[in-house]
């Protein structure tokens, strides 16, 4: 039997699937995402469901509703983090910590239908190591929409690896590929770009992306804007690229000028009515210390970008801080200075 045979005969039977949800602030909605994940998924004889609710932070009642739930038919696992770490963190405790042969992220404003994880689990047994959702259509403005999809585009071009158009986080992976993705040391965690560096056998599944079914979106423009830049700075060195190149051009231009401005104080050639020889037009200067003062100020930005990352890094810092677990065998509840990651 070759390996191809004995993986996809592996995949056939009964299997323990672990959803991470990550949550901030969302009580208006985490009771039901919770009944609608129990009720797709739970009821399925080929499935044993295990759902990880990881709450970043909240200060509502979302850990609260949760905790109610302990004790059910579910398998339930529970884990608070002492703060706000960020949806990358908490979709990250939530793959570290969570026990199935195939781990399923999931948002939990069910903009991603959980109907769409059993069509991810048929492909995962037809061999494929990670499925991911790619989003056919968005319920956002017009403004919003054109933007996701000029980064997703821009992104694709300038990523040293290839990343999937208009995914999300919203995916399946088997316990290899998980493995493979928690053994990754960086602190600047872009996981749909990390899960595209992975490699393996991936497929994307096209689906129908509705609107938050209540409450309201807790990623803010800034949010979304730091985020975009995590996944240019982590997988691309273009920004660095684009500076040299913008040094050599500036400097080309520089060059020609110089000697353009010689050419005219030699030959007494008038340019718009004046000589070099005459005052220095206060225009030109003050527009040319605006032009080189913004480069250089653009520039040094987007180099400060990469060195504020290689600073995270090398402090070594865990990724989060696990406050409390419940649900988990043998550790009902961890202490407050538990550190993971």
């Amino acid at each position: 039997m070759g390996r191809e045979a004995e993986i996809l005969e592996g995949r056939d039977g009964p299997i323990r699937l672990s959803v991470i949800v990550p949550c901030f602030n969302e009580q208006e909605v985490v009771e039901l995402t919770f009944g609608r994940l129990v009720e797709v998924l739970g009821e399925r004889d080929d499935i044993n469901l295990e759902l990880v609710f990881v709450d970043d932070g909240s200060k509502d009642e979302t850990f609260s509703i949760l905790e109610s739930k302990l004790g059910g038919v579910t398998d339930l696992r529970l884990i608070k983090l002492s703060r706000n770490f960020g949806h990358q963190m908490a979709v990250t405790a939530g793959l570290e910590n969570a026990s199935g042969d195939v781990i399923a992220i999931i948002d939990a404003d069910l903009q991603d239908p959980p109907e769409v994880i059993l069509e991810m689990i048929d492909e995962w047994r037809k061999g494929f190591n990670i499925v991911y959702g790619i989003r056919a259509q968005r319920k956002e403005s017009m403004p919003i929409k054109l933007a996701y999809k000029l980064y997703y585009r821009i992104l694709q071009k300038i990523a040293s690896i290839d990343i999937p158009l208009d995914s999300g986080d919203f995916c399946v992976m088997d316990r290899q590929a998980v493995q493979a993705l928690n053994s990754l040391p960086e602190k600047n965690r872009y996981v749909r770009g990390l899960r595209a560096w992975l490699g393996f056998e991936q497929k994307g599944i096209v689906y129908m992306r509705p609107a938050r079914s209540a409450g309201e979106s807790k990623y803010s423009m800034f949010d979304l804007v730091r985020l975009a830049v995590d996944g240019v700075v982590n997988f691309s060195v273009f920004p660095l690229s684009l500076i040299a190149a913008l040094g050599l051009a500036t400097s080309v231009v520089s060059i020609f000028a110089g000697i353009f401005y010689i050419v005219m104080w030699v030959t007494d050639f008038a340019l718009l009515g004046g000589v070099t020889k005459e005052a220095a037009g206060f225009t030109s200067i003050i527009l040319a210390i605006f032009f080189f003062g913004g480069t250089q100020l653009f520039s040094l930005g987007i180099i400060g970008q990469y060195l504020g990352r290689m600073y995270i890094e090398i402090k070594r810092r865990p990724n989060y801080i696990v406050e409390q677990k419940l649900g988990f065998t043998g550790a009902a509840s961890a202490s407050a200075d538990q550190t993971d990651g």
